[in-house]
């Protein structure tokens, strides 16, 4: 209630600057006024500039979209009881294959943006989208087992079933992934409200508090703020075999965590912009998605504090295995940022009058 009593009170007060910013901006009649007008207007003509690395922050987006809807359709399917808490490999396989079956979303987010960003080079954008995340889970994942397998453990996962996990990944996910990406290279590339000029405008020197690092630091306290006592009951279902039935409160904080994701971002990307920074598009994915170290640093502390294990073996296998879902949780919160602060600039900036 907290969290949701914040994002209300967040979300009136931008809206009321906003409406403030734009009657402004909008009255202004005289050219010298205009040119003494500080602010988001004066970057218009900048803000929709393609990034560095534009193919890089699609593929991380796609695989964002990817993993949100892998997430959201299997809470969803556990909140309705068509997954049971007791059977932990049911919960895992519906994971898997909703993961590899999402990668025809994942393509067609990644291509689409990557083409609005005047990217031309699609094969390698898609086969990045494909590949990355999963090979370097899948890297992990087999660097683990083969310790496992190394202390002759039955908790082994059989190569059967790694190379099962390698057929659906080059045999399913794949070609859809491609398939997606074949339809968002066909759809227009999304329209821009503001025409960008030829010669990049100089960004003026930033206070301390608006530096990449402290801004992206501080944006990532709030969405791990709304989650870090569920993910307390989450790790202790994990690794200390006790079974998750709250299903329906973590499906509520699965909003709020969105919902302060995206409002975190856009508040900082307003500020940026204030600050006639035009440079937004990697900042928005960073600012919501730096969670993710908060919630590997989290996982550290559990670690040390609630898990009595003292083989190495075992302890880089938990923090191999937190190491790819503070990963995924990067994405999957960075893509929440990120998607929110491009309606938020497209919207703000087509509703100003740009001469």
């Amino acid at each position: 209630m907290i969290v949701l009593f914040l994002s209300a009170m967040v979300a009136m007060i931008m809206l009321r600057t906003l409406h403030r910013d734009i009657s402004r901006y909008n009255q202004i009649d005289a050219a010298e006024e205009a040119q003494e007008e500080t602010g988001w207007k004066l970057v218009h003509g900048d803000v929709f500039r393609p990034p560095a690395h534009a193919s890089l922050l699609s593929v991380c987006c796609g695989t964002g979209v990817q993993l949100l809807g892998m997430t959201g359709v299997t809470m969803v399917f556990a909140l309705l009881g068509f997954l049971s808490p007791a059977n932990r490999g049911g919960l895992l396989t519906a994971l898997i294959f909703l993961y590899f079956f999402m990668g025809i979303f994942a393509g067609y987010f990644s291509s689409r943006l990557y083409h609005s960003m005047n990217g031309e080079a699609w094969r390698q954008n898609t086969a990045m989208t494909a590949l990355l995340y999963p090979g370097v889970s899948f890297f992990i994942f087999f660097i683990l087992n083969m310790i496992i397998w190394g202390e002759k453990s039955s908790g082994a996962v059989p190569f059967g079933t790694l190379f099962a996990l390698a057929v659906l990944w080059f045999g399913i996910s794949t070609p859809l992934v491609f398939v997606g990406a074949y339809f968002g290279f066909k759809k227009p590339p999304y329209e821009y409200p503001v025409r960008t000029n030829k010669i990049p405008r100089q960004v003026p020197e930033q206070p301390w508090y608006m530096q990449t690092m402290f801004s992206v630091l501080v944006g990532g306290i709030l969405p791990f703020g709304a989650i870090f006592i569920e993910l307390f009951f989450i790790l202790t279902s994990m690794w200390l075999h006790q079974f998750y039935y709250i299903f329906g409160f973590l499906f509520l904080v699965f909003c709020i965590l969105g919902i302060t994701c995206a409002e975190i971002s856009i508040v900082m990307c307003y500020f940026q912009l204030c600050s006639e920074d035009y440079q937004w598009w990697w900042r928005s994915f960073l600012t919501s998605g730096s969670s993710a170290l908060y919630v590997f640093i989290y996982s550290a502390f559990y670690f040390s504090n609630k898990l009595e294990i003292s083989k190495v073996s075992s302890g880089m296998l938990y923090f191999g295995y937190m190491f790819v879902v503070s990963c995924g949780f990067f994405l999957l919160t960075g893509t929440i940022g990120f998607y929110s602060c491009f309606l938020f600039t497209r919207k703000i900036y087509g509703s100003v009058k740009i001469d």
